[in-house]
């Protein structure tokens, strides 16, 4: 169903100058180079050793390459192996509270792709998480849940996710009246007596999305506004990129902070994991069920501007356009990328600097919109 280019297996070879690494970006590009949109960079720049590289890619040949079981298939979202009884199962996008009464949150470590984007110009610009899950059939207790808001809509719609929220603007109207959006569930799901006010108790328990897809006559598998294949250019699964070694150009990145003021989110390689773990207001974000910290593979950070549509504080990401910058992050390495997004229903597109399709890590995704003025404050260590 998947169709996937190639990578290779490599080690990372290190030439290093320790520096703080701090983004500033310029303008739009024309996609095929970054030189002067990342401009202003101070960094410590990796390149490749020739040697370490011939090495690797013939131990990365000898390697026997990974055989998929017959009742599995590579997952849309992550490009691991999953099983086929869910493979035309629609995935949820869950609107996530992401304010410091909501917490702990409860699912998000089951998500395969997790977005945080700014949801209120008002606040100090709170954020909210949009959880991507496929196999949400398996999760016991999502959320809490929260209202939804016009980029969510857009978003959702890439992976013809079956939106999740409790209301919002009547800005969302407009959106949820066109065909590819009907599908959305409001306000519908459990209440949990946690002991806080009712608008932190609305959560996805086990059954709820069987129950309320069924009452109002949803698809819970992929209708005719589906995108084909695999969201992302996943390199096979069993292999990794290593940033480093594929461009001349990569930057360290141990960790990132993100310019969201009001809860501090920040991202911190583990070398022992290979992962990066999502901190907020201080302090690693545990989900509750599981006691897991929120971690992913991949880090990718877009660059977007917004419109705020009203006096409340309500906006839209400008999220459909070409040019702009983006980073991509996986393995304590950053690369500069740009993003295109053709129509309202389009999957996200990423490419470097030689106008490639960019290929990434199997495995889960962190997504953050960053508004185009911060984007220069964005940090990286």
């Amino acid at each position: 169903m998947f169709n996937k280019t190639h990578g290779k297996k490599a080690l990372a070879a290190i030439l290093s100058m320790t520096m703080i690494l701090s983004v500033a970006a310029c303008g739009k590009t024309d996609g095929n180079t970054n030189d002067d949109a990342q401009s202003e960079v101070s960094y410590e720049k990796i390149e490749a050793n020739d040697a370490a590289t011939e090495s690797t890619t013939e131990e990365a040949a000898a390697d026997e390459a990974y055989v998929l079981p017959d009742d599995m298939y590579f997952s849309e979202l992550t490009g691991e192996p999953i099983s086929k009884d869910i493979q035309d199962q629609r995935p949820i996008a869950a609107m996530v509270d992401n304010e410091l009464t909501a917490l702990p949150h409860y699912g998000t470590a089951q998500a395969d792709v997790v977005y945080e984007l700014m949801n209120s110009t008002k606040n100090d610009r709170i954020t909210r998480l949009m959880c991507v899950v496929k196999d949400w059939n398996n999760v016991e207790q999502l959320g809490s849940i929260r209202s939804t808001r016009p980029t969510n809509i857009l978003l959702a719609s890439e992976w013809n996710a079956i939106l999740c929220h409790d209301g919002g603007p009547y800005h969302n109207d407009a959106y949820f009246a066109k065909d590819w959006a009907k599908d959305h569930l409001s306000g519908v799901f459990s209440r949990v007596n946690n002991g806080k006010k009712r608008e932190f108790t609305e959560y996805i328990l086990s059954g709820d999305m069987n129950s309320q897809i069924e009452k109002y006559n949803i698809s819970a598998t992929y209708n005719e506004f589906a995108n084909e294949g695999s969201h992302f250019n996943f390199v096979p699964y069993g292999t990794e990129i290593n940033l480093d070694e594929k461009y001349d150009r990569s930057y360290t990145a141990n960790k990132v902070s993100l310019p969201f003021k009001h809860n501090g989110s920040t991202l911190t390689y583990n070398a022992e994991t290979g992962m990066y773990e999502y901190s907020e207001y201080g302090e690693p974000h545990e989900d509750e069920d599981s006691g897991e910290v929120l971690a992913f593979k991949n880090v990718i950070l877009q660059k977007c501007s917004f419109t705020q549509l009203d006096e409340n504080g309500y906006l839209i990401y400008n999220c459909i356009g070409s040019g702009e910058n983006a980073w991509y992050l996986t393995n304590g390495v950053a690369k500069d990328i740009t993003w295109v997004k053709s129509s309202e229903t389009a999957v996200t597109k990423f490419y470097d600097e030689n106008g490639e399709e960019l290929q990434i890590n199997t495995g889960k995704t962190y997504i953050a919109l960053i508004p185009d003025d911060t984007w220069d404050k964005v940090i990286f260590e």
